[in-house]
C-alpha cells in the first residue's frame, strides 16, 4: 500500500457524502460515475471499513463513514482554496471590488491614491462608495471598507492600518475672545459643534495626562454628517469642534486652528480595512488591503505640536 494518502479517494468520498449520490457527485466533479465508485471502493479497502450503506434506492453513511466525512470535506475545501490561490498568483488581480470609505477621508487620502492603484492593477475595477454613514457590508453587498473607529466591529474581520487621533480645535481668534478652557467641564460655557456619525456616542471622552477622565456632551448651534462642514464656522472663529487629525493637521500646522485642552486627549481610534470574512477572501480584496496598508500605514497627515510655521 502506498504511504501517500489517497487524496482523490477522500475528495470523491467527501463529495458523494455531501451530495448523497454518486451520480450527483460525478456530475459536479466532471468525471464518470464508475470513476467515483472505484475511488470510494479503493478508499474503503485501504481504510478497512464500509463508508456507505447502499441499496437500490438509498445511499447512507455508515457510522464509520460519518466519522470521516467532515474531515474529508475539510481536506477537499483546503485543496480547492490552495489551487485557487496558486492560480491567482500567476495572473493580475481582476474583477470588481465594492469598497465603502468615509467621505472626508476618501476625498483627501484615498482618491489621490487611485491613479497609482489603476496603473499598478489595470484589470481591477473599484466601485468606490463615499459616505460617512457606516455601511452594512453584508446587507449592502460590499467586499470591503475602510473604517475609522475606536474599535473594529467584532462581527467583521479588521486589519489595523494606522492610528487616527481626534483633536479638539478652535480658531485662535475665538479663543482670544472667549477664553481658553483649562478643563473639559469649562466647555459648557462654549459653543461646541458636533459630528453625527461618531462611532460610539455623542459624548466627548477626555483623558488627562495624569490618567483622570472626564465626559462632556457637546452643546452648540450645529451638528453635521460630514466633518468638513465644520471647517467654515471654525475658521471664522465661531465655535469649538472635534476633528480627526487627517483633516485638522494642516490647519494646526499653519496656525489657522489651535488645539484646545492640550493636556487632555480624546478617544484614540484607528483606520481599519474591514471585510465580512477572512475565509476564502478573493485575491483582489487581499491586494486592495495590502495596497492601502502600504500607502496609509505611515500617514503623512501627522501633526506634531510645536512644529507650526
Amino acid at each position: 500500500m502506498s504511504r501517500l494518502p489517497d487524496f482523490e479517494g477522500l475528495a470523491m468520498f467527501a463529495k458523494v457524502a455531501e451530495e448523497g449520490s454518486f451520480a450527483a457527485a460525478a456530475r459536479l466533479m466532471g468525471v464518470s460515475v464508475p470513476t467515483v465508485s472505484r475511488a470510494v471502493a479503493r478508499l474503503e479497502e485501504r481504510l478497512g471499513g464500509r463508508l456507505f450503506n447502499r441499496t437500490s434506492r438509498q445511499l447512507a453513511l455508515t457510522e464509520f463513514g460519518a466519522s470521516l466525512a467532515a474531515r474529508a470535506a475539510d481536506i477537499y475545501r483546503q485543496a480547492e482554496e490552495a489551487e485557487s490561490e496558486a492560480q491567482d498568483l500567476g495572473v493580475q488581480p481582476r474583477g470588481l471590488v465594492r469598497l465603502a470609505v468615509p467621505m472626508s477621508f476618501g476625498l483627501r487620502w484615498v482618491a489621490p491614491l487611485l491613479p497609482e492603484l489603476m496603473r499598478q492593477y489595470p484589470n481591477l475595477c473599484v466601485d468606490l462608495h463615499l459616505s460617512d454613514a457606516t455601511a452594512d457590508l453584508v446587507a449592502d453587498g460590499f467586499d470591503a471598507a475602510l473604517r475609522i473607529a475606536a474599535l473594529p466591529d467584532s462581527s467583521l474581520v479588521a486589519r489595523h492600518l494606522c492610528a487616527v487621533s481626534q483633536n479638539l480645535v478652535a480658531a485662535p481668534g475665538y479663543l482670544d475672545v472667549h477664553g481658553r478652557p483649562r478643563h473639559p467641564r469649562e466647555l459648557a460655557a462654549h459653543a461646541c459643534l458636533s459630528y453625527a456619525y461618531r462611532a460610539r456616542s455623542q459624548v466627548w471622552r477626555f483623558t488627562h495626562r495624569d490618567g483622570s477622565e472626564e465626559d462632556v456632551i457637546p452643546k452648540g448651534p450645529l451638528r453635521v454628517t460630514n466633518s468638513d462642514a465644520l471647517l467654515p464656522p471654525l475658521l471664522e472663529g465661531l465655535a469649538i469642534a472635534e476633528l480627526p487629525e487627517f483633516i485638522c493637521s494642516e490647519y494646526l500646522a499653519d496656525g489657522r486652528l489651535e488645539q484646545v485642552l492640550p493636556d487632555w486627549h480624546m478617544t484614540q481610534g484607528g483606520l481599519y480595512f474591514v471585510t465580512p470574512s477572512a475565509r476564502s477572501r478573493p485575491r483582489k480584496v487581499q491586494i486592495l488591503s495590502d495596497f492601502f496598508a502600504q500607502h496609509l500605514g505611515q500617514p503623512t497627515w501627522r501633526w506634531h505640536p510645536g512644529a507650526e510655521r
